[in-house]
This record gives C-alpha cells, structure tokens and sequence, in this order.
C-alpha cells in the first residue's frame, strides 16, 4: 500500500507517456503516481523498471490516482490530440481542488489549449499547455520543454520540471512562453520548421542519389561531414547515420527498403494553417508539408509513373566532385536559414496577435538541446535577439544576410539543375523563392491588385498619390 504521496502524477502511459513518467523518477528524484485506462501498463511500468520501482506508484482507478498526488497536485496528461484530452479533463475536474495544475504535455492544438485555460479561468484549478520535443529518447533522457499558462502555475512547475529538461552547457532547456496556449504553439512551430528541415535534406539525398548516382553509403558519409560545420545539428547526425545502416538480412542498405511514404500527425499541418491565418508566407512550410501528402498517394505515383516514363530524371547534370557537394551542402544551409526566418516570422506575428510576448531568443536557447530541431544555427539566431531585439525577420539581420549572399548563388545553381533534371525539390525551390519575393522592392502584386479591383472593385493604392482608389474597366 502507498504510503507516501507522490510529486505529480502522469495520466497516460503510451511511449511518450512512460518514458517522460521514467524521467521524472530517474532525473528529478520524484515520486511519480501512474494512471493508464489500461492498468497493467501502469502496474507494467513499475514491474520493468524495478530501479526506479520504489518512486513509481501505480493506481487502479482515477479516484485513486488523484488521492495518490500531494497537494496542491499537478497532473500531467500524455494523450492523443482531440477529445480524449477533453473528455479525461472532464473526468478529472471533479476530483481535483483549488490549487490543482493539470497539464496537457502532447500534442495539442493550441486553440484547444487556449479554449481549455478559459474553461478553468476562475474555478482555482490551472490548466497549462505544455509543448515537448525530443521523441522518446527526449522524453526518457531529457527533453526541450515549452511551457504555456499562468505565470503562478510556472513558479510551482519550475522545481518539477527543470530537473527533467534537456541541458546545454548546464542551462535547462526550458521555459515559459507566455500564457494560455504559448508553449502548444511554440512546439508547433518547432514541428512546422522540422518537416521543412526533414524535406530539404530529404530533397538533397534524392539529388545525390538520382543526380549523382551515388549510394546510401556514400551519401550517409557526406552528411556526417557536413555534420562537423555551418549544418551540425540532430537531424543531419541522425541522417548520416539511417544512411549508413545495414539491413542485417541483405547486407544492403537499410533506407533502400523503406516504403516511399512519409507519415504526419497533424503538427506540421496545423504549423502551416496558423501561418495562413496569421497572413505569413510559410512558403517552405508549406511545400515540407505538401511533400508528404503527395508521398502519402504512392498508389497514384506508382500509375503517374507509368504514363510519364518517357520523361525520365536527367543524367548527368549533378555530380559528385568536393564542388559539386560543396555547392550542395551551401545551398542547404542557406535554404536552412530561410525556413528558420519563415518559422520565426510566424511565431512573432502570433505573439502580436495573441498578446504573448513570446521571448523569441529564449525560444532559440531551449532548442538548443532535448529538441529535434537543435542545431548550431540557433546559437547565431539567440545572438539576432540579444538584449530583447526587435527582428522583423531573420533575413534581414546583417549576420544571416551575410550568409545568404555568399550562398543563395548555390541554391539557385542546385534548384535550377535540380528542375532541369526533373528531380523535384519543392521546399529548397520554395525558400529561393520567398528569398527572392522578399528581396523584390517592386513585385508583381500590383497586376493581381488590378484584376481584383476588375473583377470585384476590391480598390488598390497609387505609387503616384495617397488614397484609394477604383478604376472603371472596359469590359472584357
């Protein structure tokens, strides 16, 4: 029978759920109070860990789990997005009193988070959105934490949580962002920039591998070297090394069996929706994204595949010499740098727009580490906003404009050869672009301001005069 009570419970034991539930009993010392709609996973949990055995405390029912917690308690929900988190809220309101944190630890849609904190806004419970990343090695080891809600349930959470949070140099990687639903959207935006990353190394290892001719093997080495400069981060080590591994039963590379399909679970999509509705231009977001449900229809690829086949990838217009990879490794690092810019963007307009303050530096320095994202690029981001900067974009820092004027030529040279090769590349060709777009101090946004002002007397604005105006048409 338990006798002691524990810190802080964990309602929901998936993957995710166990092995931040582990963390906190190994890295914070806690004793941790377990629930699962599945008991044995609970009771599982404790039976295979018997290490940390004597600070996890199992329960059978939810009124138990509650009773197990000290007070005030704070409950940590690992749920799948969507009604389940609201449904188990419901369930937990009436067992909890004044002082109770309950937070939402997964991933969530954060206009769910922010409708949640209204609904506790006055009864003397706290409901905190709280975005994680690292994925299971993170959540076991030491994740990246982004915490969103009231500024009094972050100074009770603080001592809970940093002994858990990944370190860099020392320094937990994890804050608070602000209130309401902060943290859900900061994590979003991470997941946002991660597909974008994840499509335009995914683009150059189909350069490589179509352009060039060359194998897995040699790819996976050409990654873990670039590994060592400017693009040194988690998903370019972890790149080199799925490259790299031997299927055991064909001696063969590993990634060449892997089906052509990329998976999502609505992060990334939601990234992109955000920034539509914010009226920021994702555009690498966005392709990142679209690659994915394009890769989702093989079905249909695999019959496209047979009515084109005389159009074939060009040979040839890619090589493989220490240029040819050092042009490769330039323009995915300035394509990099944009899809960065484009994130960013996007969280400084939300933090406008929902009244936040998101402390974007802060945000660069707990990426630094637990996250999938962490890169040495944030370093140079924390510097763009030292001593509380105001940075309308990223591009536009002398430091980063810098980089990209030494290294958009490679870009362009990469997606030109890349088009003309018939190898798709759509989030490197959609940075170019934004890159361009934003460097245009005259556009063609005028042309589509005429045409709506045709069709729909939508008005426009002269170069000439101030006003606005409309003009009669002739007929078409």
């Amino acid at each position: 029978m338990q006798t002691t009570k524990a810190d802080l419970g964990v309602l929901g034991l998936g993957v995710m759920g166990a092995m931040l539930a582990l963390n906190f009993a190994d890295n914070g010392k806690f004793n941790v109070g377990l629930f699962n709609r599945t008991v044995e996973k609970a009771t599982r949990l404790k039976t295979d860990n018997p290490d940390l055995a004597e600070r996890l405390h199992p329960s059978e029912t939810l009124e138990d789990f509650v009773a197990s917690l000290a007070t005030p308690r704070v409950i940590v929900l690992m749920l799948s997005a969507g009604s389940a988190v609201d449904e188990q809220i419901a369930q937990l309101q009436p067992l909890l009193e004044d002082g109770d944190i309950v937070i939402d630890a997964g991933n969530a849609d954060f206009n769910d988070t922010r409708r949640r904190n209204a609904l506790y806004d006055g009864t003397g419970l706290h409901f905190v959105g709280m975005g994680v990343s690292g994925g299971e090695s993170g959540a076991r080891h030491g994740p990246s934490i982004m915490v969103g809600g009231s500024a009094e349930a972050w100074t009770r959470l603080k001592p809970l949580l940093e002994p858990i949070a990944a370190k860099y140099d020392g320094s937990p990687c994890i804050d608070w962002l602000g209130t309401d639903g902060a943290g859900h959207f900061v994590k979003t935006i991470h997941n946002g920039i991660e597909y974008a990353d994840m499509q335009m190394i995914a683009e150059i290892y189909a350069i490589l591998r179509d352009g060039a001719g060359q194998g897995a093997g040699d790819i996976g080495a050409v990654f873990a070297d670039w590994n060592t400069r400017g693009l040194s981060s988690y998903l370019i080590e972890i790149t080199a090394s799925v490259l790299k591994e031997v299927d055991a039963e064909t001696g063969k590379p590993l990634v060449d069996f892997i089906v052509d399909e990329a998976g999502q679970k609505g992060t990334g999509r939601w990234s992109v929706i955000e920034a539509q509705k914010l009226g920021i231009g994702a555009t690498a977001l966005e392709a990142a994204v679209a690659a994915r449900c394009v890769s989702a229809a093989r079905a249909m690829r695999l019959t496209a595949a047979g009515i084109y086949d005389d159009i074939p990838v060009e040979s040839g217009v890619f090589g493989a010499t220490a240029a040819d990879i050092a042009e490769l490794e330039s323009a995915l690092e300035i394509a990099k740098i944009v899809a960065y810019a484009q994130g960013y963007a996007v969280l400084d307009a939300a933090s406008k727009e929902f009244g936040w303050d998101l402390p974007m530096g802060e945000i660069a320095r707990i990426w630094r580490a637990g996250c999938i994202i962490r890169s040495v690029l944030l370093q140079d981001i924390m510097q763009a906003y030292a001593g509380g900067a105001k940075v309308e974009n990223l591009l536009l820092v002398p430091a980063f404009a810098d980089r990209i004027k030494a290294g958009q030529g490679a870009l362009r040279k990469v997606v030109a050869k890349a088009a003309a090769a018939g190898i798709p590349v759509p989030a490197l060709s959609s940075a170019l672009a934004y890159f361009d777009d934003l460097r245009r101090a005259r556009g063609a946004a005028n042309l589509v301001q005429g045409q709506r002002d045709y069709f729909g007397a939508h008005t426009f604005r002269r170069l000439d005069r101030d006003g606005v105006f409309h003009h009669i048409w002739p007929e078409a």
